[in-house]
């Protein structure tokens, strides 16, 4: 009797990242909202492109939708750069790390220049600390779900077919 190997399908890795973008985009966009709706922070949904719109349309639902469509498209973007670069690398703390890098880069580089935001040393330490929270977790759920899909180490264990052996679960 001949013994069949198991035949592993590999995921697509850009339509992988593009829909964790987007889950990212959708779930801590949402975040992102209930944080300011309950004046957790001071920066509203779509401060990431306060550049481009006034403050006044952008504390309004349509402003809140489309801070939160650009949180989607920044997230898919983000997930896509972190397939590029990081997608091999094991556990959640690359994706810790990668949120921790995008908030550096947002709220001490390219936010306070393009007039996104304030700098760091005028904000509300309330903001400040629930901004880094949102990217962490931001970050670790892009970077960790990317990381087990990619770095699954199960697919290494021998295929047992009728083994009367207890597999480990």
């Amino acid at each position: 009797m001949e013994v069949q190997k198991e035949t592993i399908d590999r995921t697509n890795r850009w339509k992988f990242s593009v829909y964790i973008g987007l889950w990212a985009g959708i779930i801590w966009g949402a975040v992102k909202i209930m944080e300011h709706f309950f004046k957790f922070t001071s920066l509203p949904p779509g401060f990431l492109v306060e550049p481009f719109f006034k403050r006044s349309f952008l504390l309004t639902w349509k402003g809140y939708m489309v801070g939160w469509g650009m949180f989607i498209l920044f997230s898919i973007v983000a997930a896509l750069l972190y397939t590029l670069l990081l997608s091999k690398v094991p556990g959640p703390w690359a994706g810790v790390g990668y949120g921790a890098i995008w908030w550096m880069l947002i709220f001490l580089l390219i936010g306070p220049v393009t007039g996104m935001m304030n700098w760091i040393a005028y904000m509300e330490w309330n903001t400040i600390i629930t901004e880094i929270c949102l990217f962490l977790v931001w970050g670790l759920f892009i970077g960790y779900s990317i990381a087990l899909e990619f770095n699954d180490e199960r697919i290494r264990e021998p295929f047992a077919q009728n083994s009367h052996e207890p597999q480990p679960e």
